[in-house]
């Protein structure tokens, strides 16, 4: 029997081809995580600029990953469809174009236009980054290292955002935050089309744009109710009939996808626990990490009244623990199994959330805020690297694209319910405890229109503290900047707390179904295959 022999040097030059293209995917998935990091910092001039509060600050950061999550199974299935190549360049060149109106927009409708627009291109990213990762590193080991690359790429972006964010907020406006994305991504496109092979699925079925549309419908309606909740309120006739319509419309479309003969999200994968619960775990992190970001922000620049590069520095550690952590866990993950490292992870991220919430206006950086950003953030690092292994393994190659949109849709879903959630616990205890003390401000202190901005959002005390007044008014401002960061903490504590409670519930659902014991990704994949019904798989 013929056999084929390859040079070593031919060996060596795929290998360095793999990684380069490596290399380049993860540039590409650096730009959509930079952008949901980056623009945190920006959050407070964007607010007082355009005269915003919470729930409009939550839309900048809701509108970018609400598009994104909606449409992450669509472009999976394009990707599988077309090629991942191919529909990832589209996605390039649309999140440049889409960041050039971001930065000329000077209105808060425009940005978060612009932001939504701008998540419907990184969808076209960001499922083709991982696919094409499992498509060109076939051997276990090779892809597990591979993943916890692009896992780790993850925390470097969160690392360089806020530090990148804030040097540029120090020497330019908040519309350099949308500038920036430009030159990455011309770079990542010419990048993708000279060094990274194309591929695509053997086999795909029709594209379901029912299930598109009810998936995006529900989660869109769910997330706004829970975002304006503390506007109209939360027992109102429109929260209520929102949060309603919205689960109504979700429940419709798992009925569909449970029907129709090529579902955008094949309802059968979650029955195999080995998908299932690696899923959830990272949801409710992302549902955590998302939220307790948005937290931070509103503590470093509004409590502690740092400006945006101080903030980017003061939050380094979390973004390092992330990078450094991720690569770590997915080793340990294949010695250990990847059941005891998900559960040590998810108690370690809650040991974090409730440190977190012990903070008070006089805590200590180094020996308060400090362990509380580094337990979160590695018990993430170590929860979302063996996951994402775990998830990818268990489906074949023609599944990628689709898979890698699941899981990525999981991760995009959690961290939009975390920003709108913890948000509005906070936005809902801010608003309840300042608005009374407002309306005791005389006028000479503050415009109606300034007592607004400030009863909508604590990072107003940045602007508030730089208004020059007589000296009998000092004394009224400083007891209303104690008030408004007083309320802010008492809103992050709660969302702390309730998020901790998350994070425990789901490690322990893991710990119950989630098979321990280290099982090769070819075996799990094989059984679900042969009994795909049995949920004990």
């Amino acid at each position: 029997m013929a056999t084929s022999i390859v040079d070593p040097p031919v060996l060596l030059e795929r290998r360095n081809q793999r990684f380069l293209a490596l290399a380049v995917i993860c540039l590409a998935e650096l730009l959509v995580v930079l952008d949901n990091t980056i623009v945190n910092v920006a959050l407070p001039s964007i607010g007082v600029e355009l005269a915003t509060g919470v729930s409009g600050l939550q839309w900048v950061v809701d509108a970018y990953t609400l598009t994104f999550a909606g449409l992450l199974l669509a472009f999976g299935n394009l990707g599988d469809r077309y090629g991942r190549r191919r529909v990832m360049a589209v996605g390039l060149i649309g999140v440049a174009v889409m960041s050039i109106g971001g930065a000329l927009s000077d209105s808060m409708g425009a940005v978060i236009t612009a932001r939504a627009a701008m998540g419907v291109f990184a969808a076209a990213v960001f499922p083709a980054t991982l696919a094409l990762i499992i498509n060109i590193f076939t051997d276990r080991r090779e892809r597990a290292l591979a993943i916890a690359a692009w896992t780790a790429m993850a925390g470097f972006a969160i690392a360089i955002g806020p530090i990148s964010g804030g040097w540029l907020l120090e020497h330019f406006s908040w519309h350099s935050v949308f500038w920036i994305n430009v030159p990455v991504a011309l770079v990542a496109l010419v990048a993708t089309l000279l060094w990274v092979p194309e591929s695509r699925s053997a086999h795909v079925g029709r594209l379901d744009l029912p299930g598109i549309a009810l998936s995006i419908a529900g989660i869109t309606l769910l997330v706004w109710a829970i975002i304006e909740a503390p506007h109209y309120g939360w027992l109102s006739v429109t929260t209520l009939a929102a949060g309603v319509l919205g689960v109504a419309l979700l429940a419709a479309f798992i009925a569909w996808e449970l029907r129709t003969a090529a579902p955008i999200l094949d309802m059968r994968l979650f029955r195999n626990r080995r998908f299932s619960m690696p899923a959830l775990s990272i949801a409710v992190g992302y549902f955590s990490m998302f939220g307790f970001l948005f937290l931070i922000t509103q503590y470093f620049q509004g409590v502690r009244e740092y400006t945006p590069l101080e903030f980017g520095i003061a939050s380094l550690p979390f973004a390092f623990s992330v990078a450094i952590g991720a690569p770590v866990a997915t080793l340990l993950a294949q010695r250990w199994g990847t059941t005891p490292v998900i559960v040590f992870g998810l108690l370690l991220t809650g040991l974090g959330l409730y440190l977190g919430g012990q903070v008070t206006v006089d805590s200590g950086y180094v020996t308060d805020v400090l362990p509380s950003m580094v337990s979160m953030a590695l018990g993430l690092a170590i929860v979302q690297g063996p996951a994402t292994e775990s998830i990818m393994s268990s489906l074949p190659l023609n599944e990628a694209g689709a898979g890698s949109a699941v899981n990525d849709t999981t991760r995009e879903i959690g961290g939009t319910l975390g920003v709108a959630v913890l948000g509005s616990i906070v936005a809902s205890y801010y608003t309840t405890r300042v608005e009374p003390l407002l309306d005791r401000v005389p006028s000479t202190l503050m415009s109606e229109d300034q007592k607004s901005l400030v009863a909508a959002s604590p990072l107003s005390v940045l602007e508030l503290r730089k208004r020059e007044l007589p000296a009998f008014l000092e004394s009224q401002r400083e007891n209303l900047i104690t008030a408004m960061k007083t309320a802010a903490l008492q809103g992050s504590h709660a969302a702390s707390l309730v998020a901790a409670g998350a994070v425990v519930v789901c490690a322990l659902l893991v710990a119950l179904f989630l098979p321990w014991g280290a099982q090769s990704g070819e075996s799990v994949l094989l059984a679900w295959r042969e009994s795909p019904d049995d949920p004990a798989e």
